[in-house]
């Protein structure tokens, strides 16, 4: 690949992240379900791709130039490297310009939410490793590291899945990055719908006391548009252009933490190797991703830069624009190269799996949330549960319906259990280390561990948190 297709294949990703913003501007029913443009984007660029529109075309006009569909061959091979190294930059961001909060504090505020989203991410693991044992590995051969694909899907999302693209291929499973990909789709869409329909329940029941509903979304705040005199800054300068450019001083600290994580990765192989690894003939670190240790990266160099920068040059702003970039190319990519015939050729796993990961969420929320969280459980619960369906925006989205006025300590609880949950669950160190874990150990081993996990987290949640209701429980 030369720099100019490399170049080519960014402008074209462009090109469509505009098209799929202005059919979500338009389209009524896309803002009903609140998906990012770059989902859009994404679906359509899969639609025009050899995967929908070259397939349809070689079988009628296989000399055509369509037969590939719209894009060069070059360009879709250039977006399939995408998702590997952007997930690096969008976990890097996590907590970068963050104020690491005191860990008493995340605690006491964010703990029934750390309780409730461990337990439901482990769950995870442990529904989709039975079904695959007991029905879709004897009935449709499916192979036992697709018990993992649920929350590396669901509670990961599409940036963890793509990320993965590489350990898939290294542990034989190459389907799994398709099936993880489609299974995120899934779960965000399952997420937004879903979580809207609960929040309707509530309120009619009288669950949801806070509920602001459809009317707070103004038709603009619909679309994704803000109003012109509503526009605040967008990130704060924290460097004179003419000395740096303040965008630049933040990509190089992303870039320092992902260097940070890079270090820590290659020592852990290291170390492994000269350990356990020669005398047992057990690999791990040789199939974790970087992104998980770009995470931890990150944590290092803020927790650095709060202590010893005196003039606190990482912006929090800045540092969303670069994640939010980095993920919104990474979606469009990770959508346009995925294979539907491969999801065809495992749709029995597919189906499965994104049925009971979704059935699981839904009763989790319904039947553990209140007796696990003391207060506001319905609130709080929302965002425990967008998070498990989709992404943490999905979360964010939901409580915004559910708590407009930020009423309840739903959104600064579920801030703080990002803290103690996302270096772990939903894309962190266990999410990147299961696949190589059940390769290494069989899925039943993994399949206890998680049970034990899941089992811990739910009584701790009930027996610790469940007993602090409060007068202000929405029980």
């Amino acid at each position: 690949m030369s720099p100019n297709e490399i170049g080519f294949s960014f402008i074209i990703i462009g090109i469509l992240l505009i098209i799929g913003k202005w059919i979500r501007v338009y389209s009524v029913k896309l803002q009903q379900l609140f998906l990012p443009s770059s989902i859009i984007a994404g679906a359509l660029a899969l639609l025009l791709g050899p995967e929908v529109l070259g397939s349809i075309v070689s079988q009628f006009a296989p000399e055509s130039i369509f037969a590939r569909g719209m894009f060069p061959a070059f360009m879709i091979d250039v977006w399939a490297e995408l998702p590997g190294l952007f997930i690096n930059i969008v976990f890097a961001s996590l907590f970068l310009g963050t104020r690491l909060p005191d860990l008493q504090k995340v605690w006491i505020v964010g703990g029934p939410q750390v309780a409730m989203g461990q337990m439901v991410s482990w769950g995870q693991y442990v529904i989709g490793i039975v079904l695959v044992l007991l029905v879709l590995a004897p009935l449709f051969g499916t192979n036992p590291l697709a018990g993992a694909l649920i929350e590396i899907s669901f509670v990961g999302g599409h940036g963890t899945a793509a990320g993965l693209g590489e350990t898939f291929n290294e542990l034989g499973f190459s389907e799994g990055y398709d099936l993880s990909i489609g299974l995120a789709t899934i779960g965000i869409l399952s997420g937004v719908i879903i979580g809207i329909i609960l929040i309707n329940i509530g309120a009619r029941t009288g669950r949801a006391k806070f509920v602001g509903g459809k009317q707070s979304f103004s038709d603009k705040g619909k679309t994704g548009i803000v109003d012109l005199d509503n526009r605040d800054a967008s990130a704060d300068m924290t460097t004179r252009p003419e000395s740096i450019d303040p965008f630049s001083v933040h990509i190089a600290y992303v870039g320092l933490a992902i260097g940070v994580g890079w270090v820590l990765l290659e020592f852990f192989v290291w170390l492994e190797d000269i350990t356990y690894g020669q005398a047992t003939d057990v690999y791990l670190f040789e199939y974790v991703p970087l992104f998980p240790l770009a995470m931890v990266g990150g944590i290092i160099v803020q927790a650095f830069s709060q202590k010893f920068d005196r003039f606190q040059l990482i912006d929090r702003k800045t540092i969303n624009r670069v994640s939010g970039l980095s993920l919104d190319i990474l979606i469009v990519s990770a959508l346009a190269t995925i294979s539907i015939a491969v999801i065809g050729d495992n749709l029995a796993a597919f189906l499965g799996l994104a049925i009971v990961g979704v059935v699981w969420n839904v009763l989790a929320f319904l039947y553990l949330a209140p007796k696990m969280i003391p207060s506001y459980w319905f609130e709080r619960g929302l965002g425990d549960f967008g998070q498990a369906t989709g992404i943490a925006a999905t979360g964010l989205l939901l409580m915004k319906v559910a708590d407009p006025n930020n009423e309840t300590p739903a959104l600064e609880g579920f801030g703080y259990k990002q803290v103690l949950f996302e270096p772990f669950v939903g894309g962190g160190l266990v999410t990147a280390a299961a696949m190589p874990l059940i390769f290494q150990f069989g899925a039943v081993p993994f399949l206890i561990g998680s049970a034990a996990m899941t089992l811990f987290w739910l009584l701790f949640g009930i027996l610790y948190f469940g007993r602090k209701k409060t007068a202000d429980s929405t029980s």
